[in-house]
Order: C-alpha cells, then structure tokens, then sequence
C-alpha cells in the first residue's frame, strides 16, 4: 500500500472517531434519549465542547471529499513522489491537530493549522499533473 493510501485510511479512521466523538458529546448535553429519538422537535445549537466537535465534524466532512478524490487522482495516475506524501502527511496530522485545537477551544492557531491541511490537498492536487 502506498503511503498516500495509507494517510486515506488514517483519515477514514480520523473520520469515524470524529463521528463517535462529537456523536456521544451531543447525547451527553441533550440526552440519550434524545439520541435514541427521530430527533424531530426543534433543539437549541450544541454549547461548549459539543458544539466545536460537531463544527469540527462538519469542517471535516467539507475537506475530506476532495482529499479522498486527491488521493485517487495520484494513485490512479501512479504520481506518488515526494510531493504527494507531503502533501497527504499534511493533510492528515494537520486535520488532527485541527479536531484537538477546536475541542480545547483554539482559535486562530487552529486557522492557521486548517491552512495547513488544504495546502496537503493542494500538493495532492499539484502531484497528479506534475509530471
């Protein structure tokens, strides 16, 4: 396995935590039975810890699409080179960073690290037409 394909499978992982992490965050400030329920009846927004995990999440999941699609252009193309494990390394420890930094409440350091994971897309992206 290539090491971008390995950084798309950390990401998978990094992904899923996320869900579970920001899932059983939002139970504990509204309740399980609230988590159990069809959840139709109008709820105040996630406060505190809860709420930055669930932005968090969201943030994510607006990346992630385009990184996964990154990673496939490389691989299918057989562009893997320096640039393109830098650039899924990149996105990868950057994207965690990112999820500690907003829990603990962070805020322009944690930019600046969101910064960082798109510049990984960007060398992905730079990787699959460079020849």
């Amino acid at each position: 396995m290539s090491f971008e394909l390995a950084m798309l499978a950390a990401s998978c992982v990094l992904c899923l935590i996320q869900i579970v992490i920001s899932s059983h965050a939002a139970s504990l400030q509204r309740g399980y039975r609230w988590t159990a329920s069809s959840r139709d009846a109008e709820v105040p927004p996630l406060t505190g810890i809860a709420g930055r995990l669930e932005r968090a999440l969201r943030n994510f999941l607006e990346t992630f699409p385009v990184f996964v699609a990154a990673v496939f252009l490389v691989h299918l193309l057989g562009r893997e080179s320096a640039l393109s494990e830098w650039g899924a390394g990149l996105y990868v420890s950057a994207r965690l960073v990112y999820l500690l930094l907003y829990a603990a409440g962070v805020p322009l350091l944690r930019s600046l690290v969101w910064n960082a994971a798109f510049v990984g897309i960007i060398l992905l992206l730079l990787a699959s037409v460079w020849p």
